[in-house]
C-alpha cells in the first residue's frame, strides 16, 4: 500500500478491525520509510448486474423491484418480512456469485420461485402468476397441479432454511451456485 505522504510502497500494519457490519476491514498502517501513519479499507467490489428482460431490453439489477415483488406476492401470508428480505438477500448473493454479469428475467423469476416454493404456496401462485404472465384460470389450475403431483418439492440451495430464525441472519458468501 503506498503511502499517502512520501508515496512509500512498503508499509506494515498496525491494527486490523472489522466495519460496516463486516462489509469492509479498516486497516491503520505505518510507512516503513517515513513512518507517516495513515488508515486504508478493503471492501468488496460487487459487480453490476444486468437483467435481460423478456423483449430483449436490458435493465440493471433493482433489489428494491424484486423485494417489492415477492412482498406483494407474499401479502397476508403471514410470512415475516424478515424472511423476505433473508430470500432477496440470497438471490443476490447468488448472483454476485456467478460468472456472467447478466441474468435473464426468465432465471430470475425460476430461481425466486424456487424459494417460494419453500415459503409458501401460495405466495408462489401469486408471484409465479405475475411472472408467468396467466392468462386465464388454466395457467392457475395447471400451476396447482404441478405443485400438487411434485415429489419432493424443488428445493432451494442448501444455505436457505425458510423456517430457522437465522435465515434472515446468515452469511450470504455460503451458498453458491453457478450456471453453465
Amino acid at each position: 500500500m503506498q503511502c499517502s505522504s512520501c508515496q512509500h510502497t512498503d508499509s506494515r500494519v498496525l491494527e486490523s478491525r472489522s466495519t460496516e457490519g463486516g462489509q469492509s476491514v479498516r486497516r491503520r498502517r505505518e510507512c516503513l520509510r517515513c513512518k507517516h501513519r495513515f488508515t486504508t479499507y478493503e471492501r468488496i467490489e460487487f459487480v453490476p448486474i444486468t437483467v435481460i428482460k423478456r423483449d430483449g431490453n436490458r435493465e440493471s439489477f433493482d433489489r428494491s423491484k424484486l423485494l417489492r415483488g415477492v412482498v406483494r406476492a407474499c401479502e397476508k401470508t403471514g410470512i415475516p418480512h424478515g424472511h423476505l428480505e433473508a430470500l432477496v438477500d440470497e438471490v443476490e448473493a447468488q448472483l454476485q456469485q456467478r460468472c456472467e454479469q447478466e441474468v435473464t428475467s426468465q432465471e430470475l423469476g425460476e430461481l425466486i420461485l424456487r424459494y417460494l416454493r419453500c415459503e409458501n404456496e401460495v405466495a408462489y401462485v401469486r408471484f409465479a402468476s405475475v411472472y408467468r404472465q396467466f392468462q386465464g384460470i388454466k395457467d392457475f389450475v395447471e400451476t396447482l397441479d404441478n405443485l400438487q403431483n411434485e415429489v419432493p418439492p424443488l428445493a432451494p440451495p442448501s444455505s436457505w432454511h425458510p423456517s430457522s430464525p437465522k435465515a434472515v441472519e446468515q452469511d450470504n458468501s455460503s451458498s453458491i451456485v453457478t450456471r453453465s
